[in-house]
């Protein structure tokens, strides 16, 4: 039954297995979690909002089944104009999009008024102009005037339409596309020279914020959790966040309490999002919360594996890139639930309730299928010819 079913679906099949338990794990997560949101706007039914989730589920998969067969080298070119086409769209999102906790991040699709969070596609736009660049710049990686300064004018001007309202996106990013370029073999002097631009920015961001606190209203926000977090007096504020997700995590023990048993879902905000992982560990335990980190180590190695196998460096850094992207978002969210780091209001993929940020998480992962498909469509074209179909093999001349 396996066989049948991988049969149509090409790619790696482990990163297949981590999509598929990933999402089951996100129904009885989200199901377990949603209870206060569904007791606040639906009169305690959460059937509402499983039915709801479910469908984005059903729909990311459609979404990676269908990305993943198109050939990658496709994504080469719609890279070409899709980054264009996301840097007036992160300004817009800043003139006019939905506010919500002063932060404008969110735009809504008219047709099927759904918000979504423009950075979100900002993410794989990046990182697809990224890889198509450095291919094409492969032999002239370190020129400075013709290679490096393009490519960083572009990744700062992203990143940084994306800051006013999303610290914490904007840093990951800029962080991702310096391993990119590193990893391509962009000189470290090169890369270090962005150093004296970005204290220059965040001298100018701290100093319009005095003289104007509306400009950047988020900023008050920022510094008020690295406060929190570095601070070890008691806080007559405190952070809530993150003291009932250490209760959830400290209750949860060894084993958890079951699922469906959390109690800290009832008080913990946004337990079905940013602060899933918590409940990961109330429920299912220590043995749950490292079943979780291992499930994104997977999908991380496997990547790994394609990258190796990839027969070009724009297959490589797509993959590259992408995966890294995944992975150091889950990260951080886990960091942030554990309390390792402030908080963030970085999701967890693939389990984090949330229909947009699904989505792009699947096509995401359906162009890391889509190198991986190809990759074994070439491996298997290069054995039927060495070994036609009868078994026979061709003789030397």
């Amino acid at each position: 039954m396996v066989d049948k079913l991988f049969k149509y679906l090409g790619g790696d099949r482990s990163i297949w297995v981590v999509v598929m338990f990933q999402a089951l794990l996100s129904l009885l997560l989200v199901y377990s979690s949603i209870v206060t949101l569904a007791y606040k706007y639906q009169g305690g039914n959460t059937f509402y909002y499983v039915i709801k989730h479910g469908g984005f589920v059903l729909s990311g998969f459609v979404i990676i089944y269908l990305v993943h067969r198109v050939n990658y080298r496709y994504f080469s070119r719609i890279a070409q104009f899709l980054v264009w086409f996301v840097i007036p769209l992160l300004l817009l999102t800043l003139v006019t999009g939905n506010d919500i906790n002063n932060a404008k991040r969110w735009l809504t699709i008219p047709i099927i008024n759904q918000s979504f969070q423009t950075s979100d596609l900002a993410k794989i736009a990046l990182i697809m102009y990224i890889a198509r660049f450095l291919a094409i710049k492969k032999d002239a990686l370190n020129d400075y005037g013709g290679t490096f300064i393009p490519v960083m004018g572009v990744i700062l001007l992203v990143v940084g339409l994306i800051l006013p309202a999303n610290l914490s996106t904007a840093l990951v990013l800029f962080m991702l596309s310096m391993m990119l370029l590193f990893m391509a073999g962009v000189s470290i002097r090169n890369l270090l020279s962005v150093i004296p631009v970005g204290l220059a920015a965040l001298v100018l961001v701290i100093a319009v914020y005095k003289v104007s606190p509306d400009t950047f209203p988020r900023f008050k926000t920022w510094e008020a959790r690295i406060e929190r977090f570095g601070s070890d007096e008691p806080n007559p504020n405190g952070n809530y966040q993150a003291d009932q997700a250490k209760i959830a995590i400290a209750t949860g023990g060894l084993f958890g309490k079951g699922p469906g048993n959390s109690t800290q879902r009832n008080f913990l905000p946004s337990s079905f999002s940013d602060f899933i992982y918590a409940i990961v560990i109330e429920e299912y335990g220590m043995i749950g919360g490292i079943g979780m980190v291992f499930l994104y180590m997977i999908l991380l190695y496997r990547s790994l594996k394609i990258v190796q196998k990839a027969k070009g460096s724009f297959a490589a850094n797509l993959v590259l890139g992408l995966s890294f992207g995944l992975v150091i978002q889950g990260l951080i969210n886990m960091m942030v639930n554990v309390n390792l780091l402030p908080v963030t209001g970085q999701t967890l993929p693939l389990v984090s309730m949330g229909g947009t940020s699904m989505w792009f998480t699947s096509i995401a992962l359906g162009i890391i299928l889509s190198v991986s498909r190809t990759i074994e469509e070439q491996e298997k074209e290069v054995k039927d010819v060495v070994e036609p179909k009868h078994g026979r093999k061709f003789e030397k001349a």
